[in-house]
């Protein structure tokens, strides 16, 4: 449909241009047949001209619209409306303002300054419509009925809200992704740029058979996202030339749209900080829903492999926390009873450090024996 209306316009604009100019310019030569002087002659030769032109100019122009389209559709009604008023006050402004300038009758200032004005105020309207357009809805709101929650402020979208939310491979490939989104923590869009695809798309090629397992779970996991009813996924297909690497790509697309990033990478979540872009980390958000444990407190592990230390056995709860037990290699493959002595928060997790009870009650019990005895 767009083509086809670049096309028409196209041979429009060329039938009125030889038709209005095409006579003046072949009436000053010598031997010239009559007929095509007319200027329905020369309509119809521009509007052939000009078809030809448009099968040049409709990839790029379709580009442009789309482009266009684009940027129209992701900005708010509101925002165009008031924006829209706002410039078309300013041009008022300017119209007026010219009237008194004509009637100076100086080229300069007649003739350029009107220009000038036309332009500052339509622009300078324009971002005062938009940036102003709560407290311009407020004037315009009736004041005798009182809203039932009057006290609570609105959220202004584009100000303070980071409505984007920029996927990273890795966190898609790692999936919990898809269980965040389903409980309703993250809100917004989440947005996948092209060069992400390219990768997940690479990586399932790969002759590797683990990288190509992980690179099909990407593609299932962003299927799901995509299927998942309540989520909005959208495909950035722009181009970003911030860099070679991918992760620059996605920290120059979530500054573009003044989004965040969502990411495992611990890389990435530096420069992203680095740079202060916001980011999610799928892992940190782990680790800060992990079940808290107090020294003192008794849990049942099983103790699956040695430890680094002599006489160290280490165990995995559920939600795949390292515990650590003291002597417990002597109790390879049980179940045993531990009592926590401390804890230690890291980047790659939380460990827990415990003894067995049996060997905390002898010091218990030998503690007893002094003091009492």
């Amino acid at each position: 449909m767009v083509s086809k209306l670049i096309i028409l316009t196209f041979v429009l604009v060329g039938g009125s241009l030889g038709y209005n100019l095409f006579p003046e310019l072949v009436s000053n030569w010598d031997v010239i047949p009559g007929w095509l002087v007319h200027p329905i002659t020369g309509m119809v030769l521009g509007a052939g001209m000009f078809y030809m032109l448009s099968f040049q100019a409709i990839k790029p122009l379709e580009k442009g619209a789309a482009r266009i389209e684009k940027a129209f559709g992701e900005v708010s009604i509101a925002y165009l409306m008031f924006g829209s008023i706002g410039a078309i006050i300013g041009l008022i402004l300017a119209v007026l303002i010219s009237i008194f300038l004509n009637a100076l009758n100086m080229i300069f200032i007649s003739d350029v300054i009107p220009l000038v004005l036309a332009v500052g105020f339509a622009y300078f309207g324009f971002q005062l419509g938009t940036s102003r357009r709560e407290e311009i809805r407020r004037l315009f709101s009736p004041k005798t009925v009182k809203a039932e929650n009057e006290d609570v402020l609105e959220r202004r979208e584009g100000e303070s809200y980071r409505k984007y939310k920029v996927l990273d491979t890795s966190a898609i490939i790692d999936g919990r992704i898809l269980d965040v989104v389903k409980t309703g923590f993250l809100e917004g869009v989440l947005v996948v740029s092209q060069y992400v695809l390219q990768e997940l798309q690479h990586i399932a090629d790969s002759s590797d058979s683990l990288k190509r397992v992980r690179g099909r779970r990407g593609l299932d996991i962003l299927n799901a996202l995509q299927k998942e009813e309540g989520i909005l996924l959208q495909i950035d297909d722009s181009e970003l030339p911030e860099s070679d690497e991918v992760d620059m790509k996605l920290v120059y697309l979530a500054k573009k749209l003044d989004g965040m990033v969502v990411t495992n990478d611990f890389n990435l979540n530096k420069v992203a900080e680095f740079q202060n872009v916001p980011v999610l980390n799928i892992n940190q958000l782990a680790n800060a829903v992990k079940p808290v444990v107090i020294p003192g407190e008794d849990m049942r592990v099983m103790i699956v492999k040695n430890g680094t230390e002599r006489a160290q056995g280490v165990a995995y709860l559920d939600d795949g926390t390292m515990v650590v037990v003291e002597e417990g290699k002597h109790h390879m493959n049980e179940r045993v009873e531990v009592v926590v002595t401390s804890s230690l928060q890291t980047n790659a997790g939380r460990m827990i450090f415990a003894k067995l009870v049996n060997d905390q009650k002898a010091i218990d019990d030998r503690k007893d024996k002094k003091k009492y005895g």
